[in-house]
């Protein structure tokens, strides 16, 4: 395999430090061409000393001297601004972005490294949640490779290769159920972040813990698959897995089921986007079936975690809708983060914000922009942010 060169967008995350363990792992395949961070500078920093990319971004304005003197003995270039990520995914000097910038501040970015035509390795569900039928149209125009890296999304991916001509009966999205799995209302009204943040069985960011803890993740999951996978919203389903083993399943048409299994590890999607149609040989744990073991399936309960029906209504409803979802969703999350909000109270102002604002069936990307911005206000409104 020829050596491919990573730009990493959000390579503070918990995505982007992931795939620099895949690349320091296999440094004859793959070397870091572009790292970006929003706030963290120190970690951007000691990321940047150690792979030595060409191009460094720093999203807060503010931090930009810091990175710039720390970098100053070394040859890699400093950016600094929104504008700056735009600018970087339009070098033509990487092979392959790894879209882990979390929520929509990684949608022009990463439509810029599509209209480019280049490989994405699409970790930020967020970006076709909002503008799907943009990103989807656009890459297929400028014929640019969306290889998802969400496990569930990889999962399918992996059972569709061999089977494009094979028509799909639908896709078995599998949730986890959280940490608050069985539980009701009456408990969760009382659940604080740090309950929410401790995910059974995944590591992963602040922001998409709270989202797998009300199962808003699995909502943007479902919208996120529409649109990868030209599905119609009566071909997706959700099934609780307590266990995360089975990642996803695809049923065809002649009512086989085709399932992706693994140990809840990220990096596995993660080498799998980047090393593409390889597969690479590796040191991760394995899942053994000589040992007792039990999967279970069950049916989500849509009346406690009511963020999945949100959802789901809106995927069927299209237009603007999910990016008013999502949006929305953002400020819940950030707010219950700073614990400004209960748990339960995330929904309602989601729920409030959906019947806020205007409905556009076919929204350009400006619209998408605007609605965003103003289904964000309405909502910081709703607790004085």
């Amino acid at each position: 395999m020829q050596k491919k060169r990573i730009a990493i967008f959000g390579s503070t995350g918990s995505i982007g430090t992931q795939a620099l363990e895949v690349i320091k792992a296999n440094p004859t395949l793959f070397e870091v061409e572009i790292l970006t961070a929003q706030t963290n500078d120190t970690l951007l920093i000691k990321q940047a000393l150690e792979f030595v990319p060409n191009a460094v971004v720093i999203g807060d304005e503010s931090k930009f001297a810091v990175v710039k003197n720390a970098l100053a003995q070394t040859n890699t270039k400093v950016f600094t601004g929104e504008d700056a990520l735009e600018e970087v995914a339009n070098f033509d000097t990487y092979d392959i972005m790894l879209a882990g910038i979390v929520g929509f501040a990684g949608l022009k970015p990463t439509l810029k490294a599509v209209q480019k035509g280049k490989i994405i390795g699409l970790a930020n569900k967020e970006t076709l949640v909002v503008a799907g039928d943009i990103v989807m149209q656009s890459a297929i125009d400028n014929n640019a490779t969306i290889i998802p890296v969400d496990s569930e999304h990889s999962a399918i991916f992996q059972c569709l290769v061999g089977e494009y001509k094979n028509p799909i009966e639908k896709i078995i999205l599998t949730a986890s159920g959280g940490p608050f799995l069985g539980k009701k209302p009456n408990f969760l009204v009382n659940v604080k972040r740090e309950h929410a943040l401790k995910h059974p069985n995944w590591d992963m960011g602040a922001k998409i813990s709270i989202d797998s803890a009300t199962l808003m993740n699995k909502g943007l999951e479902m919208i996120e698959a529409k649109w990868l996978f030209n599905l119609s919203p009566e071909q997706i389903q959700v099934v609780i897995h307590p266990q995360s083993i089975i990642h996803s399943m695809v049923v065809f048409e002649d009512g086989s089921i085709k399932a992706q299994m693994g140990l809840p590890d990220m990096k596995l999607p993660i080498q799998y986007a980047m090393a593409f149609p390889q597969r690479l040989k590796n040191e991760f744990p394995r899942y053994h079936f000589d040992k007792p073991n039990v999967l279970n399936f069950d049916e989500p309960d849509i009346k406690t975690f009511r963020n999945l029906h949100l959802a789901t209504e809106a995927m069927h409803k299209g237009g603007n809708v999910p990016c008013v979802l999502n949006a929305a969703n953002e400020i819940a999350v950030y707010a219950f983060l700073k614990n400004r909000i209960g748990f339960l109270d995330m929904t309602d102002l989601i729920e409030r914000t959906l019947e806020k604002i205007e409905y556009i069936a076919h929204p350009t990307l400006n619209d998408y922009f605007e609605t965003d911005g103003e289904a964000r206000s309405f909502a910081a409104s709703l607790i004085q942010l």
